[in-house]
């Protein structure tokens, strides 16, 4: 007969029995379209899972009491609620809860470094074993939702309107974030973005086989359906002045105009034809059609084609060139792969693809033809040294050790810088000396009263996902100071 007493010890030997059977079950694979496939077009890659494979994934979550994997999402995702969710058969919760804390789920889940981050924290990895895969499951809910086309009546967060006029200056991850969680709060937003299309970094820098842009148009329209609205082809600092948005009655600005001046190397033969940077590259890509033979701005289909770096950024540019014709295309990056930023995925997926990898080299000359045009590169050999103030070893100079290889074309993805027009335009921000905008930490606010920002424009270049976290973090800044001005 079951005491009491003994009670404690079978539940524990019952929860324990059924953590077993979790840990036993392999993470799973995400499928992928063929290497020799998706080489020559622009489909996406990773396929998404299936409903029995999402099931069997969330199945392997412990129920950790203290959620560890919560604490690395910088947008405070609640990671067990969905996962829960999902495992339940309940994908439309599933999305809810996604919903609740992230404006773009289905872009976080498809972009996000999620290894380093939630992943980085789960419990599984103490085990020795694959973290449990949150990205790919807030993947398949968040396009759950989008399949069942249902997505307009799980957004019960609409308010009316309040006569509260907010304006955000860019309509990237940091955002269309803050609009979000603004329009749910009842402010009247609207996005100026100065480009033709709305998605920022989401649609001109991340090519459509990581990142269709169908699936960021469904954010998109999930955030007009909680009121925001949206201007285009409208330049904050030129078609509109900070005084025109003070006029205007807007109450609070939000700044997320990002970092979009592309760094440059400095060495010779920087100027010549077909050297460009991956900024202009992907976004004549991505954004203007430049792979059609009739693009208004086309791009030169190079063969023998050198990216310059080896951040996600100079993944993605590699790949387009591949995928756009090149015969030859290679990364040539100064440290070892080991240092390489980019994800670890990402480079799997190239080196599948056919990408050739010099690392330990740097660039230190471009040699042009008669035309002025890019036809061969010198590249210095490099060796690793002590590590850097980012704990990474240096790439130091092998003295005499050069070697020249023929390149036709040239992407450079060396980094960026902030956008200067805001900074300049905006009298009285305070802007750091690399040309970021300078705001409290933890409010976002700047040493403007009315005016906060976030994203790249502060923080010089980082992920989508800390994008995202700022416009949250920013929004219920500027919510907490509005409120107290009632």
């Amino acid at each position: 007969m079951t005491t009491e007493r003994n009670e404690p010890w079978r539940e524990a030997l019952r929860k324990s029995m059924k953590a077993k059977e979790r840990t036993d079950i392999p993470r799973v694979k995400m499928p992928e379209l063929a290497p020799d496939v998706r080489s020559r077009n622009f489909e996406e890659v990773n396929r998404g899972l299936t409903a029995e494979q999402a099931l069997q994934e969330a199945k392997r979550c412990l129920d950790c009491p203290d959620a560890p994997c919560m604490a690395g999402c910088p947008v405070e995702i609640d990671i067990p609620t969905f996962i829960k969710n999902i495992e339940r058969g309940n994908f439309p919760e599933a999305a809810k809860t996604l919903k609740a804390t992230s404006a773009l789920p289905a872009v976080c889940g498809r972009v996000c470094p999620q290894e380093t981050q939630c992943e980085s924290q789960c419990t599984y990895l103490k085990l020795k074993k694959e973290a449990v895969a949150i990205g790919y499951l807030e993947r398949f809910a968040a396009d759950r939702l989008a399949d069942n086309d249902n997505h307009n009546n799980q957004s019960n967060h609409k308010n009316n309107s309040s006569d509260i006029k907010v304006a955000v200056v860019g309509s990237g991850p940091a955002g269309l974030s803050f609009a979000g969680d603004m329009a749910k709060l009842g402010y009247t937003v609207t996005v100026f973005e100065a480009l033709h299309e709305i998605g920022g970094v989401l649609k001109y820098g991340i090519p459509e086989f990581r990142l269709p842009n169908t699936v960021v148009d469904v954010e998109i329209e999930h955030l007009q359906h909680l009121g925001v609205k949206f201007e285009k082809n409208c330049i904050i600092g030129k078609t509109l002045s900070q005084s025109d948005l003070d006029d205007m009655g807007f109450k609070g600005i939000f700044v997320a105009s990002g970092a979009g001046l592309p760094n440059f190397m400095h060495i010779p033969g920087e100027n010549l034809n077909g050297v460009l940077s991956s900024n202009e590259y992907l976004t004549r890509v991505n954004l203007m059609e430049a792979r059609k033979t009739e693009a208004d701005t086309p791009v030169w289909l190079g063969k023998r084609v050198a990216v310059i770096g080896g951040g996600n950024t100079a993944m993605d540019s590699v790949r387009v060139a591949r995928r756009l014709g090149a015969e030859q295309a290679i990364i040539v990056y100064r440290r070892s792969e080991e240092e390489m930023p980019a994800r670890v995925e990402e480079v799997k997926h190239a080196k599948e693809e056919g990408i050739i990898f010099l690392n330990l080299y740097n660039p230190i000359e471009y040699i042009g033809d008669e035309q002025g045009r890019v036809k061969a590169m010198v590249l210095q050999k490099m060796t690793l040294g002590e590590p850097d103030a980012s704990g990474r070893r240096s790439p130091v100079p092998i003295e005499g050790a050069t070697e020249t290889i023929e390149v036709d074309e040239v992407i450079v993805s060396v980094g960026v810088s902030p956008n200067p027009l805001i900074p300049s335009a905006f009298k009285g921000l305070e802007v750091s000396r690399k040309g970021t905008i300078v705001v409290n930490q933890d409010t976002l606010q700047t040493d403007l009263q009315t005016v906060f920002a976030g994203g790249d424009i502060v923080r010089g270049g980082a992920t989508v996902i800390l994008a995202m976290g700022d416009g949250r973090r920013a929004a219920a800044a500027m919510h907490k100071k509005l409120a107290a001005n009632q």
